[in-house]
């Protein structure tokens, strides 16, 4: 275990929490690995990131911060680095020493990969029975699609989710949240901790198989009901929870910006329509999603379209109704809530989101720094594996 530096020095190599001790291995680039693995770091895990030559391509991605990728830094602050090159006898042999005693092992590489290298499940759990193993791919280990090469948007087509993220005309957009990947990392960081409370009770690490696509097909629970039990396609149009309902949809307002109806409870469409002396039109908002709403969907964005959107923001401020405006990021970040909540902070001169998750009984959270690439290992001696 490290020595303790961490919560409260600001950028301190690791943070310190509930998973001081932790030692886990993380082989995965871009997103839903790092997502897992940053998770753990941010409450005192120990992570080792191995990296290719070259290293992991979100460093690449724009834009720079401090000569450092914003995306790699906020997936991978609070991490050690390694470059290894896994077809080397030198970086098998490295890599060997780091899991022979590691708590967590996480790799996203395609079904199979892992094992021709010879650090598969069965290679590993031989040696360190006590390891938990999780594997991230697109489309999961078994099954006819498992070899498929897919990033989150090839989730997002398959799943039936970017048939619902559509414009207008019904066409489908690119989705602005990488859903797929981030589910995979978080249904991946859940599995991880109960692989880990298991092992208390039976010694013995396990294999986690976390599918993209798997992790984001449950996400459908409230608006795939009728493809399930009907085999019937959604659409968006007459789906509540997608725009075919007055009170859960996007409006247009005087200045071509945008504002949300976000809640469909009835005392808030009684609210709203109180205000604007339209309380003839309640009735529809308890209508079926789709036309039976059109009249009041109509009513809506014709009174949206009269004022700006923070008009009506401050018309909404004195009335109880689910109600946000479209905000860019570059609002969204500089609004109060951010401030309030700690979520953006600056540190050491760079940016950093604060985690989602916060104990009461924890000490705050302080940013930590993401590593820097390593040369690739050069090692004439390296340590043997532990058996």
């Amino acid at each position: 275990m490290a020595a303790a530096n961490r919560r409260g020095d600001p950028m301190g190599k690791r943070n310190s929490g509930k998973l001081d001790g932790l030692k886990v291995v993380d082989l995965s680039q871009l997103l839903p690995g790092p997502a897992l693995s940053c998770m753990l770091a941010d409450q005192g895990a120990d992570v080792v990131k191995i990296e290719p030559p070259g290293g992991d391509p979100a460093r690449q991605m724009e834009p720079f911060e401090a000569g450092q990728s914003f995306w790699f830094r906020t997936l991978n602050r609070g991490k050690t680095s390694e470059t290894l090159d896994l077809k080397s006898e030198s970086g098998q042999s490295r890599l060997w020493a780091l899991v022979g005693d590691a708590d967590v092992f996480i790799e996203g590489f395609r079904p199979g990969v892992m094992a021709r290298l010879g650090f598969g499940y069965a290679d590993l759990s031989a040696r360190n029975p006590r390891i938990v193993y999780c594997s991230i791919s697109a489309f999961g280990q078994t099954g006819s699609m498992a070899a498929h090469p897919a990033h989150d948007l090839g989730a997002w087509a398959l799943a039936g989710f970017l048939s619902v993220n559509d414009a207008p005309d019904g066409t489908p957009v690119v989705p602005g949240v990488p859903a797929a990947d981030m589910a995979a990392g978080l249904t991946g960081c859940a599995a991880v901790m109960m692989a880990l409370y298991g092992r208390e009770r039976t010694g013995k690490g396990d294999h986690i198989d976390i599918s993209m696509f798997d992790s984001l097909l449950p996400w459908c629970a409230h608006i795939a009901g009728d493809a399930v039990l009907h085999r019937a396609p959604v659409r968006s149009a007459t789906q509540r929870s997608l725009g075919g309902a007055a009170f859960y949809r996007v409006y247009r307002t005087k200045d071509d910006r945008h504002i949300v109806l976000c809640g469909r409870e009835i005392k808030f469409a009684r609210n709203l329509l109180r205000a604007l002396d339209r309380l003839d039109l309640l009735p529809l908002a308890e209508m079926p999603a789709g036309p039976a709403q059109s009249p009041l969907i109509a009513f809506l964005h014709e009174s949206f379209a009269t004022r700006t959107r923070d008009e009506w923001v401050g018309w909404f401020g004195h009335h109880d109704v689910a109600f946000a405006p479209v905000l860019d990021f570059a609002e969204a970040l500089n609004q109060p809530l951010i401030r309030e909540r700690g979520l953006l902070v600056e540190a050491g001169g760079v940016h950093q989101f604060a985690p989602a998750i916060r104990f009461r009984n924890e000490a705050p959270w302080t940013a930590s720094p993401a590593p820097d690439l390593k040369p690739a290992l050069q090692q004439a001696n390296p340590p043997s594996p532990r058996t």
